[in-house]
């Protein structure tokens, strides 16, 4: 099969042919549909804190077609379409039993193999999409359901002022969960105008761009300080300038990724009497929750994406993403058809 291969650091993608993978005992073979490129993607590919090895297939935002399933499965039928998520544990610990592998007590694994035709993975991975939600519009529930997780753990209220830091999808998942689990404002800040027209139209009530006298401008924008701030970004700082630009007692949820050493000043934090929450993955009651939202509303998640492109394609599109571009969700898709 055809599929962009990792081979080092700092290095493109490359794509390649090789084996076509083969279902074991509980999995299932998938055609891959669709794929979303994440950001963490782009992380994995240059900073040595993730153990990515050379040969490794990533790309864990997929959705697809059941071709074949393993000994053992009953959940599944060939023909199903179904969306994956790449939270893989190991079924039998409390946590697991629960719905969420990510906590698993014996270790969890992140699954990728999205950038690629084919990919093998466990059932228990799998949600059967419902009828009248396409596998492409699948791809949208892992990070849908990353978004979920962040807004559910902010304990967020109906009535409340909302304020994102970041314009990218998972940025505008959480205006788009924040919105319809009642916030009263929802107000996204970027380092540009880009994504304005994206974010009212999945359900923001406000778009800020970042300058001087932010915290005037927050306040204009949410009538009054937000009750919770979202760094949705990952860079070194912005931990801090939640914490500035949040009403006292507030809380600041953090779902920006960032591997590198942080600071911020404690004492305003202390003063402030700030929540400072982090929020990472999801469980599997989210993920289903997320698919049930594909199937049409007031403000549509599919508005995330921006762009499709081949998987011959999705290398040099991969790269481009490093750099501040005006696309939003990219996905890739493997076959013409599907």
């Amino acid at each position: 099969m055809k599929a962009a291969i990792f081979e080092q650091l700092g290095k493109p993608l490359r794509i390649g042919s090789i084996a076509d993978p083969r279902p074991g005992h509980g999995q299932i073979l998938l055609k891959v549909c669709r794929c979303g490129i994440c950001g963490s993607d782009l992380h994995m590919t240059e900073d040595p804190t993730f153990g990515l090895r050379a040969g490794a297939i990533i790309g864990h935002e997929f959705a697809g077609e059941v071709l074949e399933i393993g000994a053992g499965v009953t959940s599944l039928k060939v023909g199903d379409h179904v969306s994956a998520a790449p939270l893989k544990g190991c079924g039998g610990c409390p946590s697991c039993v629960a719905g969420e592998p990510a906590w698993c007590e014996n270790g969890m694994q992140l699954i990728g193999g999205g950038y690629a035709e084919y990919a093998a993975l466990d059932a228990i991975q799998c949600r059967k999409l419902p009828w009248g939600i396409s596998a492409a519009d699948g791809a949208l529930a892992e990070p849908l359901a990353v978004a979920l997780h962040g807004v559910i753990r902010s304990a967020l209220k109906t009535g409340e002022r909302v304020l994102i830091l970041g314009a990218g999808p998972i940025g505008l998942a959480v205006a788009f969960w924040a919105r319809r689990l009642g916030a009263r404002q929802v107000v996204v800040v970027d380092l540009s105008d880009h994504q304005r027209e994206r974010a009212m139209s999945i359900g923001a009530t406000g778009y800020l761009v970042s300058g001087e006298d932010m915290d005037v401008h927050v306040a204009e924008a949410c009538s009054g300080a937000p009750d919770i701030v979202f760094e949705c970004v990952g860079k070194p700082g912005l931990i801090d300038h939640c914490i500035g630009l949040v009403r006292p007692r507030g809380r600041v949820l953090v779902l920006g990724l960032c591997t590198m050493p942080d600071r911020m000043d404690s004492f305003r934090a202390v003063s402030k009497e700030v929540q400072v929450i982090m929020s990472v993955f999801f469980d599997m009651h989210e993920f289903a929750q997320a698919i049930e939202t594909l199937d049409g509303g007031r403000y549509r998640p599919q508005n995330l994406v921006s762009n499709i492109v081949s998987l011959d394609a999705m290398p040099d599109t991969f790269e481009s993403l490093r750099r501040r571009t005006t696309q939003c969700k990219v996905l890739v898709a493997p076959f013409d058809k599907c």
